[in-house]
């Protein structure tokens, strides 16, 4: 039985080509780079604009492969949902949006499964940090606030009840 081989790349979401760095990385493996292409574009279509880390293991004998996609960064989510540019450069003076709670909600359960946070109230106030340092103010306020709002039980949608 063979040793299957696992590559891990970094692609655009539902732009993989057969060219640079998938080519080379599956090409000596002898499998149909071609179908790998396809399966990471599928899966990673709903990512479109954002870099999404994937990995393709192939059984070198059979030329099986499967490929797993990782959710894209915390900040290409946020750059998604405000439909911005990039994060601020002087995240202290300079506001470049503002995310609702329900946003901040939808990242953390996308980001959750990769996080330690055991809860989804640790998950948004993770999410939180990277507003601060992105410049991303959230309903309105400094993401450092809602944070302490969260300690509070300010927000129902973080409650238990609804982790299901």
């Amino acid at each position: 039985m063979s040793e299957k081989k696992a590559v891990n790349l970094l692609v655009s979401g539902g732009q993989a080509t057969a060219g640079p760095p998938l080519g080379p990385a599956l090409g000596p493996l002898g499998v149909n780079v071609l179908e790998i292409v396809n399966k990471i574009n599928e899966l990673t279509r709903d990512y479109a604009g954002m870099k999404v880390p994937v990995k393709v293991t192939v059984d070198p004998e059979t030329k099986e492969f499967d490929v797993s996609i990782g959710t894209p960064t915390t900040s290409a989510l946020i750059v998604r949902e405000l439909k911005i540019e990039k994060g601020s450069g002087t995240p202290n003076t300079e506001k470049v949006g503002n995310l609702t709670m329900e946003q901040v909600v939808r990242i953390s359960k996308l980001k959750r499964p990769e996080f330690l946070a055991k809860t989804l109230k640790a998950a948004a106030k993770e999410i939180l940090g990277s507003c601060v340092s992105m410049g991303v103010t959230v309903e309105g306020k400094d993401p450092r606030e809602v944070q302490k709002e969260i300690d509070e039980d300010k927000y129902n949608e973080l409650s238990n009840k609804s982790e299901q």
